[in-house]
C-alpha cells in the first residue's frame, strides 16, 4: 500500500458578522421575555426559554467553525466540525480535475470566473490561502484553502505546471 494521506484542521476566524449574530439573539430573547411579560405572562418565559435553547443548539454552534482537509490520495474531503463537536461533509472532490491552483489575488486567476465560491478558509490575513478553480456540478468553482506543507507537497505531486506557489 502506497497511499498517500493528510489531514489537516483549520480554525475559521471569528467574522465580526458573527458578533452581531450573538447580539441579536440574545437581544431578542431579552425582549421577548421583558415585554412580553406585562402581556402574556410567564409564558413569555417559557417562550424565552425556549428560543434560548434553540439558539444555544442550532444558531450559537454554526459561529464556531473548523475545516478539516483530508487528503487521500487525489481525494480531498472537506468537512465543517461546529463548536468542537458537531461534524458535517461540505465536498468532496478529486484534486487532479482541477484546472490551476494558485494564491488567492494571483494573476494566474484573474481569467477565470467562477459560478460559485466555497471559502475554506481561516481567513486570517497572515496565513497564505489558495484557490482551487474545479469543475464541480458542470460549472467553474473556485475553492479557497490553506494547505500545509505536507499537504502541499502531495498536491504538487498531481497537479505539477498547473500549481503555481507565487
Amino acid at each position: 500500500m502506497n497511499d498517500a494521506y493528510c489531514e489537516q484542521l483549520v480554525t475559521r476566524k471569528s467574522r465580526p458578522m458573527d458578533f452581531v449574530i450573538r447580539f441579536l439573539t440574545i437581544f431578542v430573547i431579552i425582549a421577548v421575555a421583558f415585554f412580553g411579560m406585562p402581556f402574556i405572562g410567564f409564558l413569555a418565559i417559557f417562550t424565552a426559554v425556549v428560543l434560548a435553547v434553540l439558539a444555544y443548539y442550532f444558531v450559537f454552534p454554526k459561529l464556531n467553525v473548523e475545516y478539516e482537509y483530508v487528503l487521500l490520495n487525489h481525494d480531498m474531503d472537506i468537512d465543517a466540525i461546529y463548536s468542537k463537536s458537531k461534524r458535517k461533509r461540505l465536498l468532496s472532490f478529486d484534486i487532479q480535475q482541477a484546472e490551476i491552483m494558485a494564491p488567492v489575488g494571483s494573476s494566474q486567476l484573474r481569467s477565470y470566473q467562477p459560478a460559485k465560491t466555497y471559502d475554506f478558509s481561516s481567513g486570517n490575513a497572515d496565513r497564505k490561502a489558495y484557490a482551487v478553480m474545479i469543475t464541480l456540478d458542470q460549472k467553474l468553482t473556485c475553492i479557497i484553502l490553506e494547505p500545509d506543507e505536507a499537504m502541499f507537497s502531495h498536491i504538487q505531486g498531481w497537479l505539477g505546471m498547473k500549481l503555481y506557489k507565487n
